[in-house]
């Protein structure tokens, strides 16, 4: 696929590889103000709109014919369901379709069916972002492990075309917006490729270099809580976890503090949860659940793309960025169900499930977070139950949050990026439920209210000061993403494989923060 894709200046004079018009679903309209297009492309767009088996439908890039420039015309379906889920989707189509055509530059035609629609309640710049995240997300083909044989299999697939850089020219607005979501797109990827990375390459030690590598490149400050630190600030949950990993655990720390941040009470605090690989430990999982448990790491990597971005945009707001890590393993040295242990803030914890283990480490690391930073504001992501998934599918991530202004940023910015959420409860009746027999809390009690006990243990984490019932003064936001952290399958904008989930969305709150 592309190495690098930038944007350019749509003029009235161009020479370009490919040309592609957006048209929306609708009964004699047609994209205005297309003068700047060559006579026989018109007229092989004109020809094309005309007949009934050209789909306008959403999402579909259909290549048009008869034209004496490459042309293809972008479906946008319906204008009043979900347009910028459509931009989206056809523009990683395209980009996927101009890979395989060798295609080095392209014009995209968007603002004539934006304008071709008085009442759309889209604006362009809007219109912009969800063409380049398209862009950004469809370009990206993981192939580091595959051999030269594989990549070769066959002219027609797209890993097999050299890698090439990719022009793309767009008007005014469009083209500002689009490329700061193609920087945005880097944050995307790089949380896919590291998702992607197999365990037995992607253990913590390996995130802590890549992190350390990517801190520095874009100007993040860096730092590591190591086991030795970890032990002295008595993180009993990371260190349990961690326990029989082939790496030890750790918590990384990647901090953004611009000159020009804005005065608030304090950073927003980013944490996620990275399991390099879950095997449930002694509560150990089947065969089946298993498969896939590299992505119990796609909390942790959606903060570290986000923190990526972030710094790349020099957004003006002091963020900290948390990823707390480790492999959950079994051995003489892995914790057991049964075992009691402490955690940062002093509360004590009953093992009950050793499959439980991302609260424990999500735990350590925002009551550290609290303490030493005193956040004005917390989001944490983790792929933390398969309840969630039970109940909401693979459709959008749980949000629990009491802080409505909070809660409104967060559901703002997962509408305009397609990082959707849904609001689920959290009542002091589920935090009781986690009250342990002989520890404070247990890290698991049962099935019932199965997606809720996460956040509830949690909730016993970020509280401002030791007193754990005041943790409804702290604006907090937990997000379960295991539904939607990797597609099953082929799913647009996706390929199968993991989707980046909340990178998008975490920097989009973040450059439209209110606090």
């Amino acid at each position: 696929m592309y190495k690098n894709i930038k944007t350019s200046n749509l003029g009235s004079r161009y020479a370009v590889d490919a040309v592609a018009v957006a048209v929306f679903d609708t009964a004699g309209k047609k994209p205005k103000d297309l003068a700047t297009l060559e006579a026989s492309t018109v007229q092989a767009l004109d020809r094309a709109l005309a007949r009934s088996e050209v789909s306008r439908a959403a999402g579909v890039v259909t290549p048009i014919h008869g034209a004496t420039q490459r042309l293809y015309l972008l479906g946008l379906g319906q204008p009043d369901k979900r347009p910028l889920d459509a931009i989206r989707n056809a523009a990683s189509a395209l980009v996927r379709a101009c890979d395989s055509a060798g295609v080095k530059s392209l014009a995209i035609h968007l603002t004539p069916a934006l304008d071709t629609i008085p009442k759309l309640k889209l604006t362009h710049a809007d219109a912009g972002s969800a063409l380049g995240e398209g862009l950004s997300i469809g370009q990206l083909t993981f192939d580091a492990f595959k051999s030269d044989l594989s990549k070769s299999k066959s002219k027609t697939d797209s890993t097999s075309s050299p890698a090439r850089d990719l022009t793309v020219l767009l008007e005014g607005s469009v083209r500002t917006a689009a490329s700061r979501s193609l920087t945005v797109g880097l944050g995307v990827n790089t949380a896919r490729s590291l998702a992607a990375t197999p365990p037995n390459v992607a253990n913590p030690r390996y995130l802590v270099n890549h992190c350390r590598a990517m801190s520095k490149k874009v100007g993040l400050k860096f730092s590591v809580i190591d086991e030795a630190r970890a032990k002295q600030l008595k993180m009993g949950g990371l260190l349990a976890v961690g326990s029989a990993g082939s790496t030890p655990p750790a918590i990384i720390v990647m901090e953004h503090k611009p000159r020009n941040a804005k005065k608030t009470a304090g950073p927003v605090l980013l944490v996620g949860k990275a399991v390099t690989f879950d095997t449930g430990g002694y509560s150990l999982k089947p065969a089946a659940s298993m498969d896939g448990m590299k992505y119990d790491k796609c909390g942790g990597m959606a903060v570290i793309g986000a923190m990526q971005a972030i710094a790349q945009l020099k957004l003006p707001i002091h963020v900290v960025g948390l990823v707390p890590t480790a492999e959950n393993m079994v051995s003489e040295k892995a914790y057991r169900p049964g075992d009691i242990i402490t955690l940062h803030n002093g509360v004590t914890v009953e093992v009950t499930n050793t499959d439980a283990e991302g609260r424990l480490i999500l735990a350590d690391a925002l009551s550290y977070g609290c303490k030493t930073y005193k956040p004005s504001a917390i989001v944490d992501l983790a792929t933390l139950t398969g309840g969630v998934v039970t109940a909401l599918g693979s459709y959008c991530a749980g949000c629990f949050c009491h802080d409505t202004l909070l809660r409104s940023q967060l559901f703002d910015a997962g509408e305009m990026t397609g990082d959707r959420l849904w609001h689920l409860p959290l009542w002091d009746e589920h935090r009781q439920q986690m009250k342990g027999v002989h520890g404070d809390l247990v890290n698991s009690a049962g099935r019932e209210a199965h997606p809720i006990q996460g956040a509830a243990f949690l909730s016993y984490f970020i509280s401002k000061d030791s007193d754990h019932t005041r943790w409804n003064e702290q604006p907090w936001a937990h997000l379960d993403i295991a539904g939607v952290a990797d597609a099953k399958s082929d799913s647009p904008p996706y390929p199968k494989g993991p989707t980046g989930f909340g990178v998008r969305l975490l920097v989009r709150m973040i450059e439209h923060w209110r606090g």
